[in-house]
């Protein structure tokens, strides 16, 4: 799906939505970060169908800039889809993963650049002290707590996107199959040598998050479903208990039956049992069922995007 082009040294690829009043600034303070490096680097900004014209504005500033390069996209996608397009569209040794919101400083590049000269296949930013309003940060660390339950490895919630790879990491990523993208878990996967470091997080300047509580929730859903399947297995440790359980059961309630102890059967206890059961049933069938559309998702062989219009 990805294209071969001649190499630069540094890519820096963002998704775009929502931030079109950020671009500008963050255009000039890459530029600014990346020429204390090299002058051959490269700026893929996405634009995830974003609803404040944001693309008019990548527009112009790949027209003062060839170095900016400018990708549309047919529809929102999302942001890890976003992502997606731009490293296959990435021609860097280095490719810098980073949001357009300006949380992601682009100073910080600097100090991600040198401690991945040390010999690292990829540093990631550590948000020491995340600048996201509480309720944010209370999910996040939820969210992340979970999904190292279900992955049976510490996943640090101080790390997002936000990160500096080198182009062997990437191309391992692009070649995985997946539909449902998730960046971090990707890197995690592709293994390499990486490193985390402490970077300076900024207070969101303009605009307000596209991850909605629901939009976070269904996201959580989804790498669930893509990374583990640790729930199929506590379904089936769940049901193998019931299952003993209800012969104990029995055995008891036919012990006591024989030496008249019972007489009359409980409807209550008869009801809530079956509740129970059916509930747990159901429930059990809905998750079962996610597994199935996520393998009927993979097997459509859908593109992952589709792109309109690009800037070269």
């Amino acid at each position: 799906m990805y294209m071969q082009i001649t190499q630069l040294h540094i890519s820096v690829v963002t998704p775009v939505y929502g931030c079109k009043t950020c671009l500008a600034e963050l255009y000039l303070r890459l530029k600014q970060t990346l020429e204390t490096i090299t002058h051959d680097f490269e700026i893929i900004m996405v634009n995830d169908a974003s609803p404040d014209g944001a693309w008019d504005t990548i527009v112009e500033l790949a027209a003062r800039d060839v170095r900016v390069k400018g990708i549309n996209l047919s529809r929102n996608f999302g942001q890890h889809y976003a992502i997606t397009a731009g490293l296959d569209h990435a021609a860097g040794e280095w490719v810098v993963v980073m949001d357009c919101d300006l949380q992601d400083q682009p100073e910080e590049i600097v100090k991600l650049y040198n401690k991945a000269l040390e010999g690292f296949d990829y540093v990631q930013g550590q948000r020491v002290e995340r600048q996201d309003n509480k309720r944010r940060k209370i999910f996040s660390k939820f969210f992340y707590i979970i999904l190292s339950y279900f992955h049976d490895y510490t996943i640090d919630n101080t790390i997002a996107n936000f990160g500096i790879y080198n182009n062997k990491v990437i191309n391992a990523i692009k070649d995985l199959p997946e539909k449902i993208r998730w960046f971090p878990s990707l890197v995690h996967w592709v293994g390499f040598h990486g490193v985390s470091i402490p970077i300076c997080h900024n207070v969101r300047k303009m605009g307000k998050s596209s991850y909605s509580f629901k939009k976070l929730f269904l996201t959580s859903i989804d790498v669930f479903i893509l990374n583990t399947e640790k729930p199929m297995r506590i379904m089936a440790g769940i049901g193998f208990l019931l299952f003993m359980s209800s012969i104990m059961y029995s055995i008891i309630i036919i012990i006591k039956y024989v030496h008249g102890d019972i007489t009359v059967l409980g409807y209550s206890s008869l009801i809530i049992s079956i509740l129970f059961c059916s509930g747990l049933i159901i429930f059990f069938l809905g998750i079962i069922g996610l597994y199935i559309s996520k393998i009927l998702q993979q097997t459509q062989d859908r593109p992952l995007y589709i792109i309109t219009k690009k800037t070269f």
